[in-house]
């Protein structure tokens, strides 16, 4: 979901009338921690099925990069949208270290996917989630949230995923716009 809010939020930067120049000037402290942690992700979902090693401790995993996510969001909190990417990524976080390391989704919501996904949900193979049950806490915290049509992809969200998504909005678009408006406001100046 990340995905889509960055590329929504670049599109309304450009119809704003904003440009690239701020993304390539951002200057975020530890930049190479999020792609990594990304990377580590990406490996842990293909391959926990077929390492049974990695698959036992893929949970613990999945928290300790959320915990270093945050610590990497919070060196970087006086960006603006920081802090409240900062909630939302805090809220997953939470639901998630309350459920076992993974992400509790609604089996109501998930009808929107591919019958596979559901399945795979059912019998514990998907990812870093989990099927919603009477043993769930803070299951409104979990994906509960489904998009399909007219949305371009069908997929299930969270509230943590809504709030990261608006931080990620306003900080791209200060990058798109902010930076523009804020060098370019005239300087006044007097003569005596």
């Amino acid at each position: 979901m990340v995905y889509d809010g960055i590329i929504i939020a670049l599109l309304v930067g450009l119809f704003r009338g904003g440009n690239f120049k701020g993304l390539a000037d951002m200057k975020i402290k530890q930049a190479w921690v999020f792609p990594v942690l990304l990377m580590i992700q990406i490996v842990i979902y293909i391959l926990q099925n077929k390492i049974p090693i990695l698959g036992f401790y893929s949970n613990t995993i999945f928290i300790l990069v959320y915990l270093v996510g945050m610590y990497f969001l919070w060196l970087n909190r006086h960006h603006p949208g920081f802090v409240v990417i900062f909630i939302g990524v805090f809220l997953n976080f939470l639901v998630m270290a309350l459920n076992g390391g993974r992400m509790p989704v609604s089996i109501e919501a998930s009808a929107v996917l591919d019958p596979y996904f559901v399945e795979a949900l059912k019998n514990g193979l998907y990812g870093k989630h989990a099927a919603i049950t009477e043993s769930t806490r803070l299951a409104f915290l979990g994906d509960i949230i489904p998009l399909s049509a007219p949305y371009p992809r069908e997929q299930i969200i969270s509230i943590g995923d809504v709030i990261m998504n608006i931080g990620v909005f306003f900080f791209i678009q200060y990058l798109m716009i902010g930076k523009i408006e804020k060098n370019s406001t005239p300087q006044v100046t007097t003569t005596n």
